[in-house]
């Protein structure tokens, strides 16, 4: 008699994008990871992509004068890129390629899992007593998301600087900045920061659909004031957007094409279907095709039970 596989929950995110010009507030769901607080941009109730990003959360901004508020111990991924940007501190990579990177601000850290990677993100040693970022995840096409895992550090992304704001471009283009780190689909993703008493206007691709999150201070988009912790959703067919502030503020912008495929994501995995998502589960228990990450001193996280709907690891 053959063996009766486990059910597999995975949260199914289907690209449901306007066919034009919107604006939807998909208020933040807050979660911790131990004493850290972390606020869920995505995914979220009926909203699942923003073209090829399927999950950002927002972590800080906080204060410490000891201890280690981000230790996340080894994990494993597979089909999706995670993207660590950070507005202040520091937050040091680690994985089972062998790479090691002190990410601070202005920089940007971007892994491929591909095939499967495993790493660990916590605060270094010497740090400046300051925590506040966030984590994204691209989902890889169905032709990509089996390669071979990689990382790669940048340094310093491109910067456009004008009298109404400054914009951090740490993924895709917008204008003339460029991102140097590697994607693998049409894509954006840019901090902005409006300058106080300042209207600043920004070019889009129409073709892309477009979400803002508001990370400091007040803003407002095309006359509307925006909120914390909350995800505006623009649709599709807009040309541009015109942030502006009184007293300055300072927000993501992501977006790129729908999404044209289904993906299943489980824990820290993004598949097409439950039999990979167990067999992932399978081989990461059995300290198989993930490798280790031999700088982190402590031990590996352990994953959820099948049978368990477990969302997306915070911060992982």
């Amino acid at each position: 008699m053959s063996k009766r596989s486990e059910p597999v929950s995975a949260e199914a995110c289907i690209a449901l994008a306007a066919a034009g010009r919107e604006l939807q507030a998909f208020p933040n769901r807050e979660l911790s990871l131990g004493s850290l607080a972390v606020s869920r941009a995505l995914p979220v109730k009926d909203k699942r992509l923003v073209g090829p990003w399927c999950f950002l959360d927002r972590f800080g901004p906080l204060s410490f004068t000891a201890g280690k508020p981000m230790d996340v111990a080894p994990h494993p991924h597979i089909g999706l890129q995670t993207v660590t940007w950070l507005f202040e501190g520091e937050v040091v990579h680690d994985d089972s390629l062998g790479s090691e990177a002190v990410l601070r601000p202005g920089g940007v850290n971007v892994m491929t899992a591909g095939g499967g990677i495993t790493h660990a993100e916590q605060t270094p040693r010497d740090h400046t007593g300051r925590l506040n970022g966030v984590q994204l995840w691209v989902a890889l096409l169905d032709r990509d998301r089996h390669m071979t895992p990689s990382f790669e550090h940048v340094q310093d992304v491109p910067t456009i600087e004008g009298a109404s704001g400054l914009v951090h471009a740490f993924a895709g283009s917008l204008a003339e900045a460029s991102s140097t780190a590697p994607f693998h689909s049409a894509i954006v993703g840019v901090d902005v920061r409006v300058h106080p008493g300042r209207t600043l206007d920004l070019p889009l691709e129409p073709t892309f659909e477009h979400a803002v999150l508001v990370v400091q201070g007040e803003c407002t988009l095309d006359g509307q004031p925006l909120a914390e912790r909350v995800l505006y959703y623009l649709g599709t067919n807009r040309s541009d957007v015109c942030f502006s502030s009184r007293e300055g503020g300072r927000l993501l912008l992501i977006g790129g094409p729908p999404f044209p495929e289904t993906i299943l994501m489980w824990w820290n995995f993004v598949a097409r279907t439950p039999e990979e998502i167990a067999q992932a589960r399978t081989d990461w228990e059995a300290h198989a095709r993930f490798g280790e990450v031999v700088a982190y001193a402590g031990p590996r996280l352990d994953a959820p039970a099948l049978v368990h709907l477990a969302r997306p690891n915070p911060v992982s």
